[in-house]
């Protein structure tokens, strides 16, 4: 079914589905891959395609094996780029394409292809703008190690808890869009590397297209190169730049459709004194138990991290995941009907955090000043202290300023 005129590489046709794989340094996998994917292409898929390799500045033989699988089977084409990341592969293939839909699948095949159609089914007929594969979907069915599975979901409940994330799963690589809406979107996608794909599910939900999602059977790939740690910090810097992004209205992009605004749910307007009484009572009960919670989940990241890291660095990596979760739960449980979850908000969010990091760290470099060799137990002891003081500030700030009803 691979259409058949000119194109990049040899390639044929103008396809309505371009199917990207990127690689770097993947000689040896990349065969077997577009040897299966072609097959199950040209007997079981049933509108035109085409498959696009896009070589990311391999430095082993993945570009002369690229370009001779191109010359092998028909509607496999080669892009050659001299600079590494998933995301910039991404960007320039799908930039350029001239095809209804694009997909992404990564070349260990790992999502089992008889996804393929229900993912650009609802695109093709112009149900969904983007879809995406997802292992944490019901009917999903996969084979992964624990750490893996660990990572995953605490990944996307940051998505969920800190950006609203609807959609399950954004690390999946099995994801289809329509050009035509890329076109638009893709400017605004900052990242070029492991990111992107996180990146470009949170500006297209902000900006109100519809997301599909299929449950997908899928297994690990044992001799992934991904590094985790080095992956995880940046999709955290990632996560905050977006979140500005949303706040000082940059993730905003013209020429997509969006959903219409909600009215904000306001409170009473006149609230007696007892009601009143009663609402701070309860926002006291909610803060409080979240408020533990959370610092119990600082104090025993800090521990896990400060082992490899320095305290003011584990300080802050485990404030900043503690933070997301801790705004969260008190938007949906503290604070109700405060005008939560604009731009606005999420912007005076960072900032409270920004000032309860100042204070936990200053109390932690005073310690320091003050006892030379301070044991760990005592470190956790302060930091305990420093987290309770700014806790409390904290809950003023939110009350008055973060979630205020004004």
């Amino acid at each position: 079914m691979a259409a058949e005129a000119p194109g990049r590489h040899g390639v044929t046709g103008t396809a309505t589905v371009e199917i990207t794989i990127p690689v770097y340094n993947e000689e040896r996998a990349l065969p077997g891959c577009v040897r299966t994917l072609h097959r199950y292409l040209s007997e079981r898929f049933p509108v035109p395609w085409r498959i696009t390799i896009v070589n990311n500045a391999s430095t082993d033989a993945t570009a002369a094996v690229a370009r001779a699988l191109a010359g092998r089977y028909a509607g496999v084409g080669v892009l050659d780029l001299a600079a590494k990341g998933r995301g910039l592969a991404l960007r320039e293939s799908w930039g350029r394409s001239d095809a209804d839909v694009v997909v992404y699948m990564d070349v260990d095949l790992s999502t089992g292809l008889d996804a393929l159609l229900p993912l650009v089914a609802p695109l093709l007929n112009g149900h969904s703008d983007i879809a995406i594969g997802s292992r944490l979907a019901p009917g999903a069915r996969i084979v992964r190690g624990v750490r893996r599975e660990v990572v995953s979901r605490c990944y996307n409940a940051l998505l969920r808890f800190g950006h609203g994330a609807r959609f399950s799963d954004a690390q999946c690589g099995f994801k289809a869009a329509r050009t035509d809406v890329l076109r638009a979107l893709l400017p605004a996608v900052r990242d070029g590397s492991w990111f992107f794909d996180t990146e470009l599910l949170l500006l297209a939900e902000h900006n109100g297209l519809r997301i599909h999602e299929v449950p997908v059977d899928w297994m690990e790939d044992v001799d992934s190169r991904v590094d985790v740690v080095g992956t995880a910090w940046e999709d955290l810097r990632g996560l905050c730049r977006v979140a500005l992004a949303k706040a000082n209205g940059d993730a905003r992009v013209a020429g997509l459709p969006r959903r219409p605004e909600l009215a904000p749910t306001h409170p009473d307007a006149v609230l007696a004194p007892g009601a009143r009484r009663a609402r701070t009572g309860r926002q006291l009960l909610w803060f409080a138990v979240i408020g533990l919670a959370s610092t119990a989940l600082t104090v025993a990241l800090y521990a896990l991290l400060r082992e490899a890291l320095a305290p003011l660095a584990a300080n802050l990596a485990a404030l900043v995941v503690t933070t997301v979760l801790n705004t969260e739960a008190n938007r949906r449980l503290t604070f109700l009907g405060a005008r939560a979850g604009t731009g606005r908000v999420h912007a005076k969010g960072l900032l409270v955090f920004a000032l309860y990091y100042a204070f936990t760290s200053g109390a932690l470099l005073l310690l320091d000043a003050l006892v030379p060799e301070p044991g760990r137990a005592l470190e956790l002891l302060v930091l305990v202290a420093a987290s309770a003081l700014g806790t409390a500030a904290r809950f003023a700030l939110l009350r008055t300023w973060v979630f205020s009803h004004r």
